[in-house]
């Protein structure tokens, strides 16, 4: 039988609560980093807090109104949501400048009059329902590598989409739903060799302008192919339990070391070559013993180093060729290729000033001098929580990155308690979003992340981020409610 119970008491109160003591927290933050001396109130809505208070006002009515709306709707509408999202994508990309205006040299804001609306914020939502609406059809499971290539479709089609938009930072997050796609089932393998690449791209980078001898090969690559060796070794012990092979292939590296070292007394040799003809080599003894012995283990083995290869090749060129000239800047700041106090690491070394100078409790609210002197840009947006650092110390920081962890903990407990698959893998989605937001935002802020222009979820100032946000955490609260609305 069914059970009907009210929105009000099936309704997760705790969420709510931490969402508004967040927005709370947020609107004051956002009026200490804007505050003018000459501002009179909190309430003048020509200032951004005032502003921020339409926004909140309004995100609590969209956020009503989601509350009001039959849970079977979200599930039934998500392919059309989904398509209606990649329509307002490529419309923003092709709409005349009057309607798309170039904003700090990207096109992703609609404006209709004085209403601003950035279409990428409403594509996270949409592409978090086709998720859960694909994955939760009938007989689907997520087995094999074919099973990710519609869901690769569904994901990386918007983010395609923003990212010609020239909003790199926004696209990235749809990176967050692998997160979701691991505990729906994923093999770890796919998180792995992403964790990997991302190990091969920084070690190449950083170090290939560091060379071993004149001419003679640079740390870069030569790290980079003893990475893969290490790799392979690893693999042939733990996953092959073939020690004695394992064995072969170190010492077989070890030899062509120490002979072209020997050899490069007399003749010029490249190292850069060495190190990928050792590689080569190993991947033709792994064939050999794959083909006479069939362990049957080495295939992946062998397609996975020559992979890495071609991707430690093709790393110069996505670094200089694909990526914007602001982005390289960026990352070379972070891996302290360059170091321009002055310029472009001017953000975040202010930021990390900022930070560094409220102490253990901070300056006071409206007292921070770095924050009422405008040092920090995009204080009340990108690097809003600078404004809590210094005002409010490290206690303060610690109080509000406590909340965001209660309020993640919520978001994966409403996730695993729910019945319907549709409703769980929704849930996880959206965990997953607020933690890449929260993660990289933060770790932008002191500098342990490359700046790419995300904001603090309920705390940076806009009304499409919050109402984004808004309409995230809404519909799982609705779609948990259901849960209890009928139960059998």
């Amino acid at each position: 039988m069914y059970k009907n119970v009210s929105i009000k008491y099936a309704l997760d109160w705790t969420t709510v609560f931490y969402y508004v003591v967040l927005i709370v927290m947020g609107w004051i933050s956002i009026y200490g980093a804007s505050y003018n001396f000459d501002q009179a109130s909190v309430f003048d809505f020509s200032q951004r807090a005032g502003m921020q208070i339409i926004w909140i006002l309004t995100g609590f009515a969209i956020g009503g109104a989601l509350l009001l709306i039959d849970s079977r709707m979200y599930n039934f509408f998500a392919y059309f949501i989904y398509g209606f999202a990649i329509f307002l994508l490529i419309v923003t990309i092709f709409a005349p400048r009057s309607i798309a205006p170039d904003i700090k040299g990207s096109h992703s804001w609609l404006v209709f009059g004085p209403i601003r609306f950035q279409p990428a914020e409403l594509a996270k939502v949409a592409t978090a329902l086709a998720l859960s609406k694909f994955m939760s059809s009938y007989n689907y499971k997520l087995k094999n590598w074919k099973d990710l290539i519609p869901l690769g479709f569904i994901i990386f089609v918007p983010a395609i989409l923003i990212i010609l938009q020239n909003e790199t930072g926004t696209a990235l997050v749809f990176v967050a739903f692998l997160l979701m796609l691991y505990r729906e089932g994923m093999n770890g393998i796919v998180l792995l060799l992403g964790s990997f690449a991302i190990l091969l791209f920084v070690v190449i980078i950083k170090l290939s302008v560091i060379p071993i001898q004149t001419d003679r090969g640079t740390l870069g690559m030569v790290l980079g192919m003893g990475i893969i060796m290490l790799v392979q070794i690893g693999y042939a012990i733990f996953f092959g339990k073939n020690r004695k092979e394992a064995f072969i292939v170190l010492l077989g590296t070890l030899s062509i070391g120490l002979i072209s070292y020997v050899l490069n007394i007399w003749f010029f040799i490249n190292y850069n070559y060495v190190a990928i003809f050792t590689v080569v080599a190993s991947c033709i003894y792994w064939l050999i013993v794959e083909l006479f012995y069939r362990y049957k283990r080495y295939w992946f083995l062998v397609l996975f180093s020559i992979g890495s290869v071609l991707f430690c090749f093709s790393a110069d060129y996505l670094f200089e060729k694909v990526l914007e000239p602001h982005q390289q800047i960026r990352i070379k700041e972070l891996l302290k290729m360059e170091s321009n106090l002055a310029g472009s690491g001017y953000n975040v070394n202010q930021s990390k000033i900022a930070i560094g100078s409220g102490g253990l409790w901070g300056k006071g609210f409206l007292n921070g001098t770095q924050t009422k002197l405008k040092y920090v840009p995009e204080q009340d947006t990108d690097f809003i929580f600078c404004t809590v650092g210094e005002e409010h110390g490290f206690w303060g920081s610690t109080l509000v990155l406590f909340i965001y962890w209660m309020l993640l903990m919520r978001l994966l407990r409403i996730a695993e308690r729910q019945r319907d698959q549709f409703s769980r893998i929704y849930g996880y989605c959206v965990a997953s979003i607020f933690f890449f937001h929260l993660t990289i935002n933060i770790g932008m802020v002191l500098g342990i992340m490359p700046v790419i222009g995300i904001p603090l979820p309920f705390f940076s100032y806009g009304g499409s981020s919050l109402w984004g946000f808004t309409v995230l955490l809404f519909i799982l609260l609705r779609l948990d409610a259901a849960r209890l609305e009928s139960m059998r």
